[in-house]
């Protein structure tokens, strides 16, 4: 089991900013692939970005140029730092951690950007 913990989301003025955390904890194996989704009321659960242990990143068309997946192995901790950011953006977000086809899911936290 792998236990993931996110921090960081709130309350944001369009064209701001917030930085997420997500902290990995449990049996966790390498190589594997760490990430952000969103959920926007009425929607579905959407890819944002994803950051393997190696380092390659994957953006969603909509978020790139604005947001930055990075990660710290040493501490098994994924970030996502949102800049510019649009009401579109208003979803609650989810840290995902897949390792041998397992999936993992964080409880979210949402993420909120007024006009």
């Amino acid at each position: 089991q792998v236990q993931l913990v996110e921090t960081g989301g709130g309350l944001v003025q369009a064209g701001g900013s917030l930085r997420l955390s997500c902290a990995a904890s449990g049996s966790i194996f390498s190589p594997n692939v760490m990430g952000w989704y969103r959920q926007a009321p009425g929607k579905q659960r959407e890819i944002v970005a994803t950051i393997a242990s190696g380092g390659t990143t994957t953006y969603a068309n909509s978020v790139k140029g604005r947001f930055t997946v990075s990660r710290d192995n040493a501490k098994n901790t994924v970030y996502l730092q949102m800049n510019s950011l649009k009401p579109e953006d208003t979803a609650v977000y989810y840290c995902n951690h897949v390792a041998r086809a397992l999936y993992y899911w964080g409880q979210g936290t949402q993420v909120t950007v007024s006009s």
